[in-house]
């Protein structure tokens, strides 16, 4: 087979040719897919081994959590449950200092629990949190940062599509993933409240408030129109307690849950809100679809990828190279976190787990780290990566519901990127705050 790099190892040409054809553009799954068939023919393997391999990858249990709270999370969003919450908070919290800027990002941490996907968060709640923000003052990029910002914990706040790729590849308990992740979401959450008051708003007053979603209790007093939001929010407000209640307790597993989410939120759509209808059914069916099948080419084309990076020993290649940069466990750590910030700036989260973790798992081993405590570390640099110029997937998502160019966004979420980096640092450097939770409830 013609040699495209002479004179280096297969495992080395097929990660340089990935880099290759994503630089042309190629999309994730396929770079993946192109580059580990040739490092498998410059091996000698036939392809009729890639079948296996790919079957394998995408026939285990605990990833059948992705398409069903991705479905979940579509569902909620097409059939108002969104909008019910939204109206509420902005009736709890609207009046507040920060306005829609406070409402954009508790609904952000809130949505977070529900949908599991940062893309999907913006492009559920995203027009009606800039709208509002916008009526109440704030720039539009800025509002739009904001979403992009808030919208990417949701792969950090359980239940979360990367803690349970993270707990897959690293054989860790997703349940304590999604527990230790909790505060250390919330601090993220804190710290973009935190960065409010940099944003430059203009003036802005309660009228602005209810442009976001006109409300029939614009003329009641505050407690009579907090109740009414309230009713009408409880079903979705109680999402969350369903999901993450039902996987604390050990009623079921975060993959069950992941099916129980998608029926309730069926449910809610049917009987408690009447707001489903086959042909919404339909397009949350086939949104969902299509943004599933993106994540599980990636996840099957991964398989294959990381496959050959095993047979190849650049594991240890690789992370011995790591081990030999110092004997300071926090030199390693910090070279880690810099390089899942720089690939998450060219890859998606879960492109970035299946190359890196097979590298970094063996350095956390030898440096005695606690996996779950590292899974959330990875998971907050990678949902940093969501937000990042110059091709956060996020950034894309958003300049197409806010029909804003990707720079003007950029610009918008860069206070958000510096306070978050200044947030990874302390979950980085704070073990503990990760791993209270999950210490408390053994």
């Amino acid at each position: 087979m013609f040699d495209l790099f002479p004179g280096l190892g297969a495992g080395t040409e097929m990660v340089i040719l990935f880099f290759v054809l994503m630089a042309l553009r190629v999309p994730v799954a396929f770079s993946l897919g192109l580059s580990a068939f040739y490092a498998m023919g410059q091996m000698g393997f036939g392809f009729d081994l890639a079948g296996d391999l790919i079957a394998a990858g995408v026939t285990k249990f605990s990833l059948l959590a992705i398409p069903f709270f991705i479905l979940a999370g579509t569902l909620m969003g097409t059939l108002g449950i969104a909008e019910r919450m939204i109206r509420f908070f902005r009736v709890l919290i609207g009046s507040m200092p920060g306005g829609m800027g406070v409402v954009g990002t508790v609904v952000c941490l809130f949505w977070g629990a529900v949908s599991g996907s940062g893309p999907a968060s913006v492009a559920a709640i995203g027009p009606m949190i800039v709208k509002g923000m916008e009526e109440d003052g704030y720039d539009r990029a800025y509002a739009a940062g904001l979403v992009c910002t808030g919208a990417a914990l949701s792969i950090v706040i359980p239940p979360s599509i990367g803690l349970v790729i993270y707990g897959v590849i690293a054989e860790t308990s997703i349940s304590q993933l999604f527990i230790a992740a909790v505060l250390p979401g919330l601090f993220m959450g804190l710290v973009m409240l935190a960065t409010l008051p940099f944003a430059g708003r203009r003036g802005g007053g309660r009228e602005a408030l209810d442009a976001l979603s006109p409300t029939p209790h614009a003329g009641l007093p505050y407690r009579q129109r907090l109740a009414a939001a309230f009713r009408e929010a409880f079903w979705g407000l109680l999402t969350p307690l369903v999901i993450l209640g039902g996987i604390y307790s050990g009623v079921f597993t975060p993959t069950e849950a992941a099916l129980v989410a998608t029926v309730y939120a069926l449910g809610v759509g049917a009987l408690a809100y009447r707001t489903l209808t086959l042909r919404g059914l339909y397009e949350a069916l086939a949104d969902a679809a299509a943004s599933s099948a993106v994540v599980m080419l990636v996840v099957a084309y991964a398989g294959l990828f990381g496959w050959v990076v095993t047979v190849e020993d650049l594991v240890g290649t690789y992370s011995g190279a790591l081990l030999g940069l110092s004997d300071n466990q926090w030199v390693i750590l910090l070279a880690i976190m810099v390089i899942l910030l720089v690939a998450g700036m060219f890859m998606d989260a879960i492109t970035v787990m299946f190359i890196s973790l097979p590298i970094f798992l063996p350095v956390m081993r030898e440096m005695g780290w606690d996996p779950v405590w590292f899974g959330v570390v990875v998971m907050v640099n990678l949902a940093i990566g969501l937000f990042t110029p110059p091709v956060g997937i996020n950034l894309y998502v958003a300049a197409n519901v806010t029909r804003l160019s990707i720079e003007q966004i950029a610009r918008g979420a860069a206070p958000f990127l510096l306070t978050s980096l200044l947030g990874l640092a302390v979950v980085a450097g704070l073990p503990q705050l990760s791993l209270f939770l999950v210490e408390a409830l053994r």
